[in-house]
């Protein structure tokens, strides 16, 4: 079983040949991806990178969705090229620019260098008070006690704390961190785990919803 989690991305177009071509290329790398003009899906769901086509409300829509706290970095393709729309697109929210037509590898090569700011790169994660030791599997306390956890408990609570106002629904906590063998209880089973050594508090639920990241209490 795969435990690392495939970068999931939302394409946000509406021009069917430009979405087929990003699709493909998606695929073709390996990662999975979602379809959805509006950009709505990136506040409902955990995404890594948002590929924006420019359009002609895009940007708009971008700048609405960064008011709103969508965490997930922001590849803005573009006909235009210009330096004054790159720079209205970062000021929108943008974490990168790109004109169309595009070489894959170009695309590709975007798309790496955001997943490689992404918080699960970094070496110690913060979390409250206490801190995610990437290297070692553990749980730094405030007072410096360390706490061990097994590669899943660590990839699970890791998964939580990355975004932290994110509500994981089971069926996406499985994909992500166990793969699409498990089941939902398992996530159910991880969760008990990581409370009986860290606290109630460590991971709350969320009725009907699924899990978010809690606190440790200090």
């Amino acid at each position: 079983m795969n435990r690392k989690a495939v970068p999931r991305l939302l394409i946000v177009a509406d021009d069917e040949e430009l979405i087929s071509r990003l699709g493909e290329l998606l695929d073709g790398a390996g990662y999975a991806h979602d379809v959805d003009p509006s950009m709505a899906r990136a506040l409902d769901s955990y995404y890594d990178v948002v590929l924006v086509d420019r359009g002609t409300d895009n940007l708009e829509t971008l700048a609405a969705m960064r008011r709103k706290a969508m965490t997930a970095r922001a590849l803005v393709l573009s006909t235009i090229g210009s330096d004054k729309d790159q720079a209205d697109a970062m000021a929108a929210g943008a974490d990168d620019y790109l004109t169309t037509p595009f070489l894959p590898a170009r695309l590709l090569g975007k798309i790496r260098g955001l997943l490689r700011r992404h918080i699960d790169n970094a070496e110690t994660i913060p979390f409250g008070r206490a801190q995610l030791d990437v290297r070692k599997y553990e749980v730094v306390l405030p007072r410096g006690k360390r706490v061990s956890l097994s590669v899943r408990e660590f990839d699970l609570l890791r998964t939580l704390v990355a975004r932290p106002t994110v509500i994981y629904p089971k069926a996406e906590l499985r994909t992500r961190v166990f793969g699409t063998d498990a089941s939902e209880s398992t996530v159910d089973t991880y969760v008990y785990y990581l409370r009986k050594k860290l606290g109630q508090g460590v991971v709350r639920s969320v009725y009907r919803l699924g899990y978010k990241a809690g606190a440790i209490a200090p």
